[in-house]
């Protein structure tokens, strides 16, 4: 009879200096932003990484944009192509700006516990809703 192979992280030192971490900002960053905020914080964030010439984030231009911007050094074409597959939706190559936003927001534990409401924020700031009733459903002004 086979063992049975080793559970994941078995073997790896769990020493918290040796350990990656990640500590996810995009909720802290939702709160204090607001969707608005958090939505043209991404935006800018796309600009950074984008290919001007193509208007979309190539493995080439997250290579050179993660490097010169965020300081991320050493990402090997692998990688980059890995990174842009995980969120290109429609198969082109490449992340439009909103593939890019939704990738973001998909990646992040804390914003997608509270996606729903996260969400209809986000609609409700799109669509410039003030959340009032409309003027048939607001009580008349009196004649006297």
């Amino acid at each position: 009879m086979a063992a049975a192979p080793p559970p994941h992280g078995a073997g790896v030192k769990e020493d918290a200096a040796e350990e990656e971490s990640y500590e996810d900002l995009m909720p802290v960053m939702a709160d204090r932003l607001g969707t608005a905020g958090l939505l043209s914080e991404l935006r800018a964030g796309f600009r950074l990484l984008a290919d001007p010439a193509r208007g979309a984030i190539t493995a080439d231009s997250l290579r050179r944009g993660a490097a010169a911007a965020l300081g991320v050094a050493g990402m090997t074409p692998d990688e980059a192509a890995a990174m842009v597959r995980e969120g290109d939706g429609d198969g082109d190559g490449v992340l439009s700006e909103a593939e890019f936003c939704v990738l973001m927001v998909r990646l992040s534990p804390g914003i997608m516990d509270d996606a729903e409401a996260w969400l209809e924020e986000a609609i409700a700031d799109e669509l410039d809703l003030d959340h009032s009733p409309p003027p048939h459903q607001q009580p008349a002004a009196s004649n006297n």
